[in-house]
């Protein structure tokens, strides 16, 4: 069995320079890969273009790596929850490309498979189809849109093994199985890593083929951008 463990996170973004295209999977605060950002912000790369649904929030997530304008562009579907993301945006010191969420899932999804491209009706009419080829598929018009070409990607998973299986738990189940294998190389960080052979091969989302590199992380601080509770009755 293939071992792809590696011992720490410095280990594990290796290579990573600066202007690099990177993946990073999560949605909002959940399911971030919290420690490959932590080391991105350390190792100090620069003109980054990152690829995510988000840039987090002001203070934590990518959010962190706006903060010391290490991106200078952003491939994303939202902007909300982060003022620096959307000061630097307005002011054009930052390149964003917003677009629709489901494109961006099937973007990543296309480059994990090795397709080229894809068809989709979402955006078509709009700016979001401008300059770009178009087609009518049985009367409906479509947007061709090319799959995502990146050196590295990151993704946050609850457990793995040494092969690189994967499980995701919840809401973290997001666009990071997408990401597994949508770039050259895929760094996957894991809350809990056991030995091979732990895993319910039935339980596994992502087979370890999709993974180069992964690595045990730690301090997760799993923040809640917005807590929303049910009164008592």
């Amino acid at each position: 069995m293939i071992n792809k463990q590696v011992e720490h996170v410095q280990a594990a973004l290796e290579g990573v320079k600066s202007g690099m295209t990177l993946l990073l999977g999560g949605f909002g605060l959940c399911g971030i890969p919290e420690n490959a950002i932590a080391e991105l912000v350390a190792m100090n790369v620069n003109n980054l273009t990152c690829i995510s649904n988000n840039a987090g929030v002001d203070d934590f997530g990518l959010g962190l790596l706006l903060q010391k304008h290490q991106i200078k562009k952003m491939i994303s579907s939202y902007v909300g929850e982060n003022d620096e993301f959307e000061r630097q945006m307005l002011s054009g010191e930052l390149d964003v490309e917003l677009i629709p969420q489901g494109t961006l899932a099937e973007r990543c999804r296309a480059a994990q498979a090795g397709f080229p491209a894809i068809y989709t009706p979402a955006g078509f009419g709009t700016e979001v189809a401008e300059g770009k080829e178009t087609r009518e598929f049985d009367g409906k018009m479509y947007v061709l849109e090319h799959a995502f070409k990146a050196d590295f990607s990151f993704v946050k998973a609850w457990k793995g093994d040494a092969a690189g299986n994967l499980i995701f738990k919840g809401t973290a189940r997001n666009f990071n199985p997408n990401m597994c294998g949508a770039a050259k190389i895929t760094v996957a960080e894991v809350e809990e890593l056991v030995p091979v052979g732990s895993l319910d091969p039935n339980q596994i989302h992502i087979p370890g083929i999709f993974i180069q590199r992964i690595f045990q992380g730690k301090n997760y601080e799993k923040r809640i951008e917005q807590r929303t509770l049910t009164p008592k009755p």
